[in-house]
């Protein structure tokens, strides 16, 4: 058991007690914006464009509250375990100190955009626990804060996860897979614009990551989606490459097990648990970006069988895989999402020589700023053959519906990834601060080089406790699609702050490209576009609150 800390003894009693307080804001939030953009009970879209800043300060603030609930649960849990030591408490009192306080005067949704609670009418006086919890973030405790991470560098996370033995078992097991075979080598992947070479994909098969939340009956480990979260921050944590493999997998296997018939389960799923085939999630259209429902590409029926045409763009991993989950029309009349169809489209896995061999299909990389280990591409379909058997589920126009149910798990593995980049961000910061020397001191001596650390370790940890919030909902089978947005959401400026404070700890070698903090910068970039760009990520949780 940890020391007890030197804590205000009522300082988890308070974070407790303004739970109510917050959610009674949230809910007066709510009705306000509710009253100009649904004045007749039904969201009017007009109304919602009219106040979409205020819509947006309405997902920034219910994110909030959300994630100040996590970051208490996290402390009850670990108090009640008597694991809550000095480390954890700090970023307690640092966390509700700061996010208490830029709900109070602006959250920031980008560099130059902030969420404040005038734009929703409100004029918030905080209780007297807020206003005692408000004065936490001080100088001294960042301070301490950042001298602890020192001593803690090197484990797994700054400040204990909270989570069972079980679960810390698989981390250690990937965090070290990660030391061992991602990180020597993932800059020069990176540099050399390479695909993660076939042996990581292949050692990542036997770790049982491609089936991590297939069933054991269809060759998978059968594992919650809380593992699924613990294992990508790891291997992203290593290199967000790595990490996002499983994505591939992750989502073509959700379609088959929530959409897909008994042959189509019976077929695809051993075969992507074991790694055997690799997926590609072919969505995305030069022209449609997050508008899925308008999307034009189409698929004609010709005989027992298929035939595509169109373009899609984005498409990430696409030549060495098997199988595309491709979303097309089959409904040349329709107009929206209920015409559209998916297909598991199998095709023959490229080579550098001849990356698209398929007959009817055709490919170009899209050269990109980070997340450079799967690649992206422009795929443009002619004639394009899928047969009539691979229509998930045997039935057309459910494509989009099939399409959503996997949002929820995509999401927390994407907000997963981001606490892994932020993470492996304050590690490499903090190695530096460490190491570097100026005026004859160490860099982390500095106390805003100690700010900027010590504030990483607290937003990681919040984003990192709603996440596996997120997860946690998922597997006991609760709608979580709110929370999942939530956790990508904040999860992904956590990764874009992290990265641009320790480039920033770095100064000028940090704009070089030998240094590995270039590219955990533009690899943080990514995860505010990704899987909902947050502008998109905002309206679809503003619109969730608004019913």
């Amino acid at each position: 058991m940890k020391d007890a800390p030197a804590m205000p003894a009522d300082l988890l009693s308070r974070a407790r007690a303004i739970q109510p307080e917050l959610s009674d804001l949230l809910a007066e939030a709510t009705e306000i914006l509710r009253a100009r953009v649904a004045p007749q009970g039904k969201v009017e879209a007009a109304a919602l464009d009219l106040h979409q800043h205020a819509a947006h300060a309405l997902s920034w603030l219910a994110t909030y509250v959300e994630a100040l609930r996590q970051l208490t649960d996290w402390a009850g849990r670990l108090a009640e375990a008597g694991n809550l030591g000095r480390i954890e408490t700090l970023i307690l009192q640092i966390g509700l100190g700061e996010y208490l306080t830029q709900i109070r005067g602006g959250i920031p949704m980008s560099q130059t955009e902030f969420a404040r609670l005038s734009d929703l009418g409100l004029d918030w006086q905080p209780g007297e626990a807020a206003r005692a919890l408000m004065a936490g973030n001080t100088p001294e405790a960042r301070a301490e804060l950042a001298a602890l991470m020192q001593d803690n560098h090197g484990r797994a996370t700054f400040g204990a996860s909270g989570l069972d033995e079980d679960l810390e078992m698989i981390r250690d097991q990937f965090r070290r897979y990660a030391e061992d075979r991602v990180i020597p080598n993932a800059h020069e992947w990176h540099l050399k614009d390479q695909l993660i070479p076939m042996e990581i994909i292949e050692e990542l098969a036997e770790l049982g990551v491609f089936g991590l939340t297939i069933p054991e009956e269809f060759g998978g480990l059968g594992l919650t989606k809380v593992s699924m979260v613990v294992v990508t921050e790891e291997l992203s944590r290593g290199y967000i490459g790595v990490g996002s493999l499983g994505t591939r997998s992750e989502i073509a296997a959700e379609l088959i097990l929530c959409g897909g018939t008994d042959a189509q389960k019976a077929k695809w799923l051993p075969q992507l648990a074991s790694g055997e085939i690799l997926s590609t999630a072919v969505f995305t259209e030069p022209n449609t970006g997050s508008d899925l429902g308008s999307l034009r590409t189409r698929a004609v029926k010709d005989g027992d069988d298929w035939v595509v045409t169109g373009n899609k763009t984005w498409i990430t991993h696409a030549q060495r895989t098997h199988v595309m989950t491709l979303l097309a029309r089959t409904d040349p009349a329709s107009t929206d999402w209920r015409g559209l169809s998916m297909f598991l489209a199998e095709k023959t896995p490229g080579t550098d020589d001849d990356p698209f061999p398929t007959p009817g299909m055709t490919g170009g990389e899209i050269e990109v700023l980070g997340y450079r280990g799967m690649k992206e591409y422009e795929l443009g379909f002619d004639g394009f053959r899928v047969r009539g058997e691979n229509l998930l589920g045997g039935e057309r126009g459910k494509g989009f519906k099939q399409l959503m149910e996997t949002f929820e798990s995509a999401r927390i593995q994407t907000a997963a990834r981001a606490v892994g980049v932020a993470q492996c961000a304050a590690e490499t910061g903090m190695r530096y601060a460490i190491d570097r020397k100026q005026f004859g001191r160490s860099l982390i001596e500095f106390p805003r080089v100690a700010d900027k650390l010590a504030m990483m370790a607290v937003e990681i940890m919040i984003a990192r406790q709603l996440t596996y919030f997120s997860a946690w909902e998922k597997d006991h089978g609760r709608r979580c699609d709110l929370e999942a947005g939530m956790a990508k959401l904040l999860g992904a400026r956590v990764a874009w702050s992290s990265a641009d404070n320790a480039l920033q700890i770095h100064g000028g070698n940090g704009f070089a490209l030998e240094y590995s903090i270039s590219r955990v910068l533009c690899d943080a970039r990514i995860l505010n576009i990704f899987e909902g760009a947050a502008e998109i990520q905002a309206q679809v949780i503003a619109r969730r609150l608004l019913g």
